[in-house]
């Protein structure tokens, strides 16, 4: 089953000029009971951020927070003494625990783009973290790459808390890359962040989400060099 989610249907939220967001599920003041979460995936949010603007400092907590900037630079900050600077193609993860306060904001000229992707964690409590780690787009070039990860083998991505991945990959137009979930219950959610895909079938632009499960194999094929983000979960 794949259920195609252009992004011109999302719903907008905007607050002045500093912020533009789309939302793949239910989220603040927007409430779709149809869009309340994909698996464990809980929230989706595609945002811009103006220029010398952004999130004060706010509370979480029991979510696995992934930023995943899609260009220009997001400076975090937060009670644990964290302090840093995800730029465009890079990821960061904060994951919650019993509880932390953080704030986002772009600090440069230009706006600052991202994928802001919440997974239910697997555990309450448990102590807060946060990391920042650079993915070369070359090394996912016509493959997966894993991003985030609850597996503790998966050694070159970042820790979350949950039984869950996030991935990235690009591929080149008229290329096709294939997916194998590990058991067909589980549930995939799909955005191309650039290009035009056609995922078993259903073609996506840039941006659209694809929410898939019960699909044995997903094969992607370009229809123009694109850039992907993935959420894998129960």
């Amino acid at each position: 089953m794949i259920d195609l989610r252009p992004f011109e249907q999302l719903h907008n939220s905007k607050a002045g000029d500093w912020l533009d967001a789309r939302f793949h599920f239910s989220f603040s003041n927007y409430f779709d009971p149809e869009r309340m979460n994909w698996g464990r995936l809980r929230v989706w949010n595609d945002d811009r951020i103006g220029p010398r603007s952004g999130f004060p400092p706010h509370p979480h907590e029991n979510m696995e927070i992934i930023t995943y900037v899609r260009g220009g630079k997001l400076t975090h900050k937060d009670n644990m003494g964290n302090v840093g600077v995800t730029s465009a193609g890079n990821v960061q993860v904060m994951s919650a625990g019993s509880g932390v306060v953080h704030a986002e904001y772009n600090a440069e000229d230009e706006d600052e783009y991202n994928f802001q992707i919440w997974i239910e964690s697997d555990q309450r409590g448990g102590d807060s973290y946060w990391e920042l780690r650079e993915f070369p787009k070359d090394d996912r070039a016509g493959q997966w790459v894993v991003l985030a990860s609850g597996d503790p083998e998966a050694d070159d991505a970042l820790p979350i808390r949950c039984d869950a991945r996030v991935l990235g990959a690009t591929v080149r137009a008229g290329d096709t890359l294939s997916y194998t979930p590990s058991q067909s219950t589980r549930h995939q959610y799909l955005v191309p962040s650039q290009g035009r895909i056609r995922v078993n079938g259903v073609e996506a632009k840039q941006r659209d989400g694809l929410a898939i499960t019960q699909e044995d194999q997903i094969t992607i094929e370009a229809l123009e060099d694109s850039e992907l983000v993935m959420v894998d979960s129960l």
